[in-house]
């Protein structure tokens, strides 16, 4: 499974323009944070939406997916990547740790 470490995400995004970020996390996670990065496409489907709005999703494209600790977001990754989504990736420890190594602005809950 594909990954990138909190610390590399902006990294990532700035040298993958059409990149998306795809949060699984419940609307009322959301709420609490998000991770919004210039350049980046963000989208919101809860976890258990994914496979009915699969079709709102660039496969060509990178997808990073987010969710509070990187266990929900890993299974979607695999199940993107089940459908032909060769450039998925998992954000390691979520927003959670992108809130302890990068931006502490980010509430944690």
């Amino acid at each position: 499974m594909l990954s990138l470490q909190p610390t590399e995400l902006a990294d990532f995004v700035s040298a993958e323009p059409q990149a998306q970020l795809l949060d699984v996390r419940e609307p009322w996670e959301l709420q609490q944070c998000r991770i919004d990065l210039p350049g980046a496409r963000s989208v919101h489907i809860v976890m258990h939406e994914v496979p009915a709005r699969l079709q709102e999703l660039d496969t060509l494209q990178p997808v990073v997916c987010i969710c509070h600790h990187g266990v929900r977001s890993a299974q979607v990754v695999a199940f993107l990547q089940h459908q032909g989504f060769s450039r998925a990736y998992n954000l390691a420890g979520g927003v959670d740790a992108w809130s302890l190594q990068v931006d502490s602005g980010v509430p944690r809950y």
